[in-house]
């Protein structure tokens, strides 16, 4: 399991860069993993996104249509476009586990999630 330290904290994530404990997440752990992604800052959009995907998922334990989470965050549609490289990273910054390979496919416009 791949270790990384950002400010004196270790930060533990699978092979692929997903945090291995999503209950460890903080927003300080967020600007880590998101330098690590190649997103540099954190804008307060950004933040919205992230959280809004957190929730989402603490409730219901699966990831949110895109539209949903733009929708409830009062952006425009296309806001991960927008705001992130795509909406993986965002998933990674969150701190949340790797999706299963239906939800992969559906975010990379390969399918619909079924």
């Amino acid at each position: 399991m791949p270790v990384f330290e950002h400010k004196g904290v270790r930060i533990a994530v699978d092979e692929e860069g997903y945090l291995v404990d999503p209950d460890e997440w903080t927003e300080e752990i967020a600007r880590a993993l998101a330098a690590r992604e190649g997103v540099y800052e954190l804008t307060p959009d950004r933040l919205d996104i992230i959280r809004f995907m957190r929730e989402y998922y603490r409730k219901y334990n699966f990831f949110p249509l895109l539209g949903a989470v733009c929708k409830n965050i009062h952006r425009p549609r296309d806001c991960f476009n927008e705001v992130f490289m795509g909406p993986l990273t965002a998933w990674k910054i969150a701190g949340l586990p790797k999706p299963d390979e239906h939800v992969i496919a559906y975010l990379r416009g390969e399918g619909g999630v079924t």
